[in-house]
């Protein structure tokens, strides 16, 4: 059988990770004003740089594959008349 203060001492290091886990989880976690948001939506950090030519991509692999739905946008048909 243990003792108490061992028991504390492993309660509190418990305590100290859970709460060491916590914050630093939580300081991600901001708002963001709306006239800032400007900057972290920069278009060089986006993967492709044309917009259209990155919908035309999307669509022609999704009519091609027929398997639509699998990028997150709704399912169709495989004939690319979404």
């Amino acid at each position: 059988m243990t003792s108490p203060p061992r028991i504390a001492r492993g309660l509190a290091a418990l305590v100290a990770v859970v709460t060491l886990v916590l914050a630093t989880a939580f300081a991600g976690c901001v708002v963001v004003p709306q006239n800032r948001r400007k900057y972290l939506a920069d278009p060089m950090m986006r993967f492709q740089t044309d917009g259209l030519d990155a919908h035309a991509h999307q669509k022609l692999y999704g009519s091609r594959e027929a398997a639509a739905g699998g990028d997150g946008t709704p399912a169709g048909g495989g004939c690319a008349c979404q």
